[in-house]
Formats: structure tokens, C-alpha cells, sequence
């Protein structure tokens, strides 16, 4: 019986390291409105249920305390880097409503982000949490949990760390993300371009009126209005992406 419980206790342990502190930096779980208590709650759920799912997939327990410390730090690492890597494919979305405040000209108009505690343009925090509800709302958190837990397949626990891999994968994402932000709001990058060409026109012509300061409100009435005609192609395109990306872990 002892044998039996230490077993399974080891079982547990493998999964919830992974499952825990990959649930600490998944977009949505680790918003600073979900308490910390509500995520451990979650993990410690998921990883009891997985146990007899997963049992198959983990390593028996190593004889030193040397190498079962190492799996543990291990999986830990896992869970990181899969939390980590839906956080750069969410940076997508960033970018998109950096790129917009700083068209239409909300750079200085700043918010409280709640999902990342801490202040940021007021468009960005916007584009985020659309995006964090679509999410939810179509049940894509449903294929992010999924990703995680194929990543057993992809990741053996207990195997040795693929760092050029991983390193390969976190660098090519980021450029994937920049990317797909930059094309997001590229039609804003058009609009500011625009815009601004035509201000500076109209100021060479009438250089005795301040045309900048006179234009703002034009400026935020057509990038506004730009804004809502865009949206849902956005918010759609960066779905796509997002469920695109996660299909790394599935097989």
C-alpha cells in the first residue's frame, strides 16, 4: 500500500509541475482578476484527473534524489516553455494595438491593463481583451488545455531538455508573432501614412494655421470608425493564427 500511494503521489507530482506552471503563463489563467488560489485550484483539479490518462507516458522512479530533483526541474521547464510560447503568440495582438493607438492617436491615452497589471495604451487593452473573450467564448482555451496535455507526446517526461529545439521554436514564434501584429495593423500604418502625408500638405499650404492640433479630432472620428470596420477580420485573423500555432503540439 505504501508502495502504491508513494507511487501515485510521484505521478501527481510529474503532472501537476507541468500542468501548474504552465497554467501560471497561459493567456487567461494567468490574468491578474483570476487569484492565484483559483489557478492552483484548477491545476490540482487537472492533474488528478490526468493521472490515469497519463500514467503510460511517465518514467518509473529514479533511485537517487539527484535524478528525480532533474525531472522535476524538468517538467517545470516544460510547463514554462509551453506557457511562454502561447504568451509570444498572444504578443500578436500587442502589437496590433500598439500600432493602432499610435495611428489614430491614443499613444498617450493609457488604461490599467487587468490582465497584465499594469498600464498600457488604452487600444491595446482593448484588442487583448476582445481577443481573451473570443478565446474563451469559442472554446479555444479547450485546444490550449489540449496542447499542454499532448505535450507528453512531444515532450517525454523525464527525457533530456531539447534547449537548441526549444531556443529554435521561441525564435521563429517571435518572428511568426511580429509578423502577423505588424499585417494586423498594417492598415492603420496605411491610414497614419496617409494621413499624415496629407496634414503636412495642407500645412505647407496654409502654414499660418496650426493643422496638426486642428486634425486631431479627424484623426480619431476616421480612426476610430477605421477601427470598428476592421475589428472583426482582426480578431478572426489572429484566431486563426493562434489555433494554427497550438497544432505544434498536437499529433
Amino acid at each position: 500500500m505504501t508502495e502504491l500511494l508513494n507511487l501515485e503521489l510521484y505521478k501527481f507530482l510529474l503532472i501537476f509541475l507541468r500542468v501548474g506552471s504552465a497554467l501560471m503563463l497561459m493567456p487567461g489563467f494567468n490574468a491578474g482578476y483570476v487569484n492565484t488560489q483559483l489557478r492552483l485550484s484548477i491545476a490540482l483539479a487537472l492533474s488528478v484527473i490526468l493521472i490515469p490518462f497519463l500514467s503510460d507516458k511517465l518514467p518509473p522512479i529514479p533511485q537517487d534524489f539527484a535524478s528525480v530533483l532533474q525531472m522535476l526541474l524538468f517538467e517545470i521547464t516544460y510547463g514554462i516553455f509551453i506557457g511562454i510560447f502561447m504568451q509570444i503568440m498572444m504578443a500578436a495582438i500587442n502589437l496590433a494595438g500598439n500600432l493602432v493607438g499610435q495611428a489614430i492617436g491614443f499613444s498617450n491615452a493609457q488604461m490599467f491593463d487587468p490582465a497584465f497589471q499594469q498600464q498600457s495604451i488604452i487600444v491595446d487593452t482593448f484588442l487583448t481583451i476582445v481577443a481573451l473573450t473570443v478565446i474563451f467564448v469559442t472554446d479555444l482555451h479547450h485546444l490550449m488545455l489540449s496542447a499542454l496535455i499532448e505535450s507528453y507526446g512531444l515532450f517525454p517526461a523525464g527525457s533530456t531538455l531539447p534547449t537548441g529545439d526549444m531556443s529554435k521554436t521561441v525564435s521563429q514564434t517571435l518572428a511568426k508573432s511580429f509578423s502577423i501584429g505588424f499585417k494586423l495593423g498594417s492598415p492603420f500604418v496605411a491610414f497614419a501614412i496617409i494621413f499624415y502625408v496629407g496634414m503636412g500638405l495642407l500645412s505647407r499650404l496654409m502654414p499660418q494655421l496650426n493643422i496638426f492640433f486642428l486634425s486631431m479630432p479627424l484623426q480619431i472620428y476616421l480612426g476610430v470608425g477605421l477601427l470598428l470596420i476592421t475589428l472583426p477580420v482582426m480578431i478572426i485573423w489572429f484566431l486563426k493564427y493562434y489555433e494554427n500555432g497550438l497544432q505544434l503540439f498536437l499529433h
